[in-house]
């Protein structure tokens, strides 16, 4: 199972993904994320950085790739059908890359799950478009 999501951003490479790549700062994210809790003490650029969204989504950074400009994290849970005890091994994905004839950016955000309960997808889609309209917003 599993969502994909894409969208342009009219901003070159390194903008996007210096925006995306602080897994602590979402302030592009706005109308979306009303507030990030930082838990723990590791940095926001390293493995095993944590956070909670909206006081409800409790993420973990798994990986971050400046070279490959990727980062991967887990939700370990979360409302409804995304809650620990509905949903296992969810894994989100997000992967930048240039548009090089007009400088832009290729957003590829996508995510994959294990539950037998069902829901996951329609939930999460719509919070995943949401959030790629806020980052191209934020770009202009």
């Amino acid at each position: 199972m599993g969502c994909y999501n894409t969208t342009v951003v009219k901003a070159p490479l390194d903008q996007v993904w210096k925006a995306l790549r602080d897994f602590h700062d979402l302030s592009w994210a706005v109308g979306v994320i009303e507030n990030t809790e930082i838990v723990g003490e590791v940095p926001a650029d390293q493995v095993g950085a944590k956070r909670v969204l909206n006081g409800a989504f409790h993420e973990t950074l798994l990986s971050l790739d400046d070279e490959r400009y990727s980062l991967q994290y887990q939700i370990t849970d979360g409302p409804g059908p995304l809650s620990k005890e509905k949903v296992q091994s969810y894994i989100g994905k997000v992967r930048v890359s240039s548009v090089t004839d007009e400088d832009f950016t290729f957003v590829e955000w996508t995510s994959t799950w294990e539950s037998s309960e069902g829901g996951v997808a329609e939930f999460c889609n719509p919070v995943y478009g949401a959030l790629l309209g806020a980052l191209k917003a934020s770009f202009g």
